[in-house]
């Protein structure tokens, strides 16, 4: 979608948007929203981070998805200037020497780690007033690069339904933060089963349980560990596909996926898909797995399953798995 058949479509009359959600642990499925409610979304972030008539923002994530529509929203509600990108993994390589002030800008995990690659790009990144990451986890070396960082870089939590995020996250400077601090008129709660409801009517008529296991502080901020349904019950113990592939990733694994399959001994085992080779390095790593974490089966893949919007598709890895492992039986 371009920004003139957004705003044909924010335009047209009718009160509301067909918006399309990510599919990243199911099938991608569309939900109609109010235009109302996505301007007072939109209208919660401006007033956090003071942006006023005339600043700049920053779009270069598709205008299919709601991080792309919001950013396109806040313009209209805030009237600030709209940079259009081409979405790419280097969305700042055009503004690099040329003294453009933005001050506002919305990346995924990929982006910033490209930016990150090239100086002059990287550049651009820290001059910008305010960054929000979100779409994906963060890992734990770019989280340090960017604590080092002058300007104000929030990782951020929500999804489609809640109309792009509901907490920030401050990743640079002196307040930077493991936990999530909710928006103002957002609350926060546990459900029985730990996952994190959000109650904000003014973008949502009814409270959201999630699918995210969750733990709120006494300053009613909260963090994830990780979600409900990427939780696997290999012999009676219950791991969480987010800690293993964190693990990993801090060993120096990268491009890597965890999944599981039906398994008549242990209920579920762990499955590891990945995109490299599996070097003396590559075992190293598995080896610092605790022995319950480590993978029954790993998987030599050409590319892992992603999402349009790039993130882990943990419906498809777990298909594939099982395709790839049962074909062999």
């Amino acid at each position: 979608m371009t920004l003139e058949e957004f705003m044909r479509e924010w335009n047209n009359g009718c009160s509301t948007l067909c918006i399309q959600t990510s599919g990243s642990t199911g099938v991608p499925k569309k939900i109609t929203v109010e235009k109302q409610r996505m301007l007072a979304s939109a209208r919660m972030t401006c007033n956090m981070l003071n942006l006023k008539k005339g600043d700049t923002a920053l779009l270069c994530m598709p205008l299919d998805y709601i991080a792309g529509k919001m950013m396109a929203v806040r313009s209209i509600e805030r009237e600030m200037e709209l940079l259009c990108v081409t979405p790419n993994s280097h969305p700042l390589r055009s503004f690099a020497g040329t003294g453009q002030k933005i001050d506002l800008a919305a990346f995924v995990p990929l982006q910033i780690a490209k930016t990150l690659e090239i100086e002059e790009e990287k550049n651009v990144l820290s001059a910008i007033k305010h960054v929000l990451i979100g779409g994906g986890a963060i890992d734990e070396q770019m989280e340090e690069v960017l604590k080092t960082f002058p300007n104000n870089i929030y990782s951020t939590y929500g999804m489609t339904e809640t109309l792009s995020h509901i907490a920030l996250r401050r990743i640079s400077g002196a307040e930077a933060s493991l936990w999530y601090t909710p928006m103002p008129q957002v609350s926060i709660e546990l459900s029985p089963a730990q996952t994190l409801i959000i109650t904000a009517p003014h973008l949502s008529p009814e409270p959201l349980e999630t699918n995210d296991i969750a733990e709120i502080n006494e300053r009613g901020q909260f963090r994830i560990l990780g979600r409900r349904d990427n939780t696997i019950n290999t012999g009676g113990i219950k791991v969480q596909i987010e800690n293993i592939e964190e693990k990993l990733h801090q060993a120096g694994l990268k491009d890597i996926q965890i999944t599981a399959v039906p398994d008549s001994t242990f209920g579920e085992a762990i499955v590891m898909l990945t995109a490299t080779e599996t070097t003396e390095s590559f075992k190293r790593a598995i080896n610092t797995l605790p022995p319950y974490w480590k993978p029954k089966h790993i998987l030599k893949l050409n590319s892992l399953p992603l999402t349009e919007t790039g993130k882990p598709n943990r419906a498809e890895a777990r298909a594939i798995a099982q395709k790839l492992i049962y074909s062999k039986t």
